[in-house]
């Protein structure tokens, strides 16, 4: 074999040695990385005459290392063996080490092994410059570079009998994380031999990049199906045709089908807007927060959707991930933070009377139901106190409470109020469309106040909802179903609005399933004392007044008082008294004028004998009544028979709308 060396042996030797006798290194002999190398093992103190590494590891350590380099060892050991099997026989070993020196794996013929043991060239011992001098690992370590020694270029005497190759091995980040070194007899060395270890120490590199990649894939994939299969959106990816190929449990379970059933089907079939997809998937366009209605095994559902087209590395639309989102789970949380939500409960509501505990007692029951509840008293009597109470005592206190004044929305809106429409729907309709209060309260409970003012023709509508369990936006033919409890609430008598034709009785025989009467403040005068506490306390708290005193007799003046406007009345005169009030003492001019002078009950006139002009006059009076009636008959015929429909009774009966307007009030037809 012929040498690597440009410097013959002998010089070497002779350049070594003019080192250890006069401390002078022949440059002109000894190549520049020797030279360097010889310098800092000189300044480090390294004993020339040895060569024997006395920095050792303990069992335990060295078990430690090679548990924490177990990935770098498992990958170089094949390549070692390959090494090996080129010199096999030869005298050399193949030797892998940590950052620090440290040797983790040899292999090698046997008795080079044991001659390398013999200066502790062995597992568990390391080779830095600075405890061995120059050396294939220590200095490719130290210089960061692949070297070669041969012979005398070693610092200490007892190592040139080898010739050493070695290189470091560095990570991604080209950080050291060990060395590889062959090693054999000085007098076989040749240059090829540490082009092998470079081309090794390449092979375990291009591996480790390799292997991080897929473990770096592994984890990015498995975190990817952690999200996919756990986010509460539903997810599904379509292939390139729009065929679904994957799908997560929150789309499974939105559409109703199991996920055999799904896979290969067109995601178009399930939506009303298919475009949507076509234009992704041809065209590369993405869509945001699209309203969609989705089909499932069980309706239809609204839904809010993106979706974003798939490529691969030369811009080719492979497929594309699409985000659907129920629009009532979307409500919910908007609903949430939007105050639709229910504060009282039944501990807010306060008092002794009989008529009012029995009235509670039946309200905890209906809690525990998911019947309608009709709630029937005066203004002013706490009818959403006891439906807020209602919702908050039932299973579905998580969910969205929805109030709806049916009074105070015109009868032109309360359809599209009560129901939502679509974008187009009629003029002045938002774009995009509207939900209704119905999807709003899915989930959860809807409160329909003043429901006796609802008009006729509403009333059917919200009949076929009740039935159907499912509403139908403006606009649109397709029903969405929805899970809403009802709790109405009236200022009248329902009963007999519905004997007099002005409330449908099936949709009075549908709400009335638990019917709660609620009794005036005047009818538990006993529950005033108890009640002024209360209020009065919460007023002092919000005003920031500070009241010490209460006239007594203000409490008794209070009791005495008929309170036409229940308990809205009440709280409102307390909190008078306590903003004028002089001082830290409410007294008795501090009530106001109707309660400390209250008119007297008005009664009944006398009932005047009849005389003939009273009997003419009231067979008169009972004709028109007949008449007025008999009108008032074919009005209401005429409004069911139309569906509610003013413009075609009044086409009907020939007469203008104003006109019809002024009859119908004036017979009591709202």
């Amino acid at each position: 074999m012929a040498s690597n060396l440009d410097a013959a042996p002998q010089n070497i030797t002779s350049a070594w040695k003019k080192l250890i006798t006069a401390a002078e290194i022949d440059t002109t002999v000894v190549r520049a990385e020797i030279a360097q190398s010889w310098q800092r093992c000189y300044q480090a103190g390294v004993d020339p005459s040895s060569g024997v590494s006395r920095l050792l590891l303990d069992p335990r350590q060295l078990q430690k290392l090679l548990e924490k380099k177990s990935e770098l060892i498992d990958i170089a050991r094949p390549f070692m063996g390959n090494l090996y099997q080129f010199v096999a026989g030869s005298g050399f070993i193949v030797m892998l080490s940590d950052e620090k020196g440290y040797i983790m794996e040899a292999i090698g013929d046997s008795d080079t092994l044991a001659n390398a043991s013999e200066l502790n060239l062995s597992k568990g011992a390391s080779w830095v410059e600075e405890e061995v001098g120059t050396n294939g690992i220590g200095t490719a370590l130290a210089i960061r570079n692949p070297v070669q020694i041969s012979g005398a270029e070693h610092y200490c005497k007892k190592v040139h009998a080898w010739t050493c190759s070695a290189a470091p091995i560095c990570n991604d980040q080209r950080q050291i994380i060990g060395a590889l070194q062959m090693s054999g007899p000085s007098e076989k060395s040749h240059k090829h031999t540490l082009g092998m270890i470079v081309a090794a120490v390449k092979a375990i590199e291009d591996r480790l990049r390799l292997q991080h990649s897929h473990r770096n894939l592994a984890r990015l994939n498995n975190h990817l199906n952690n999200i996919f299969f756990t986010v509460s959106d539903g997810v599904i990816t379509v292939d390139k045709d729009g065929r679904i190929d994957q799908l997560n449990p929150a789309a499974e379970k939105l559409l109703n089908h199991r996920k055999l059933e799904i896979i290969g089907k067109a995601f178009a079939d399930f939506i009303d807007k298919p475009q949507k997809i076509k234009d992704m998937l041809t065209s590369g366009t993405a869509y945001h927060e699209a309203n969609l209605t989705v089909s499932t095994g069980q309706g239809h559902v609204h839904c809010l959707s993106s979706g974003k087209p798939m490529e691969d590395d030369h811009k080719g639309i492979t497929g594309g991930v699409i985000f659907i989102n129920p629009l009532n789970k979307i409500k919910r949380l908007i609903n949430r933070f939007s105050g639709a939500h229910a504060t009282f409960h039944f501990t807010d509501i306060v008092g002794k009377n009989p008529r009012l505990l029995k009235a509670v007692q039946l309200a905890i029951h209906a809690a525990d139901s998911h019947s309608n509840v009709l709630l029937q008293g005066e203004s002013g009597t706490g009818k959403e106190v006891f439906a807020q109470a209602i919702h908050n005592g039932s299973a579905r206190s998580n969910g969205p409470f929805v109030a709806v004044n049916c009074g105070a929305i015109p009868r032109e809106l309360i359809g599209s109020e009560l129901f939502g429409y679509e974008e187009g729907a009629f003029t002045g309709a938002l774009r995009g469309g509207r939900p209704g209060k119905f999807e709003l309260a899915s989930g959860g409970t809807l409160f329909l106040d003043e429901i006796g003012d609802m008009p006729l023709e509403q009333q059917v509508a919200l009949l076929r909802v009740l039935q159907d369990k499912q509403v139908t936006r403006l606009g649109d033919s397709k029903a969405v179903v929805v899970d809403v409890r009802i709790i109405c609430a009236s200022n009248k008598n329902l009963h007999q609005e519905a004997e007099r034709g002005n409330f449908r009785k099936d949709l009075f025989y549908r709400l009335n399933v638990i019917s709660i009467n609620l009794p005036p403040l005047r009818e538990r005068r006993e529950d005033i004392p108890l009640l002024f506490d209360m209020f009065f306390k919460e007023v002092c708290r919000k005003t920031g007044i500070d009241i010490h005193h209460i006239n007594p007799r203000v409490i008794a003046c209070l009791q005495e008082y008929e309170w036409p406007g229940n308990m809205r009345e009440f709280q409102n005169v307390l909190e008078r008294m306590v903003n004028i009030a002089d001082g830290n003492t409410i007294e008795m001019e501090h009530l106001p004028e109707e309660i400390l002078s209250p008119r007297p009950k008005t009664q009944p006139p006398d009932i005047v004998p009849p005389t003939t002009s009273c009997s003419i006059n009231a067979e008169i009076y009972k004709i028109k009544a007949m008449l007025d009636e008999e009108e008032r008959r074919e009005i209401l015929s005429m409004l069911y028979k139309n569906k509610g429909n003013i413009s075609r009774v009044a086409k009907d009966m020939n007469m203008s709308r104003n006109t019809l307007y002024r009859k119908m009030r004036k017979l009591g037809i709202q």
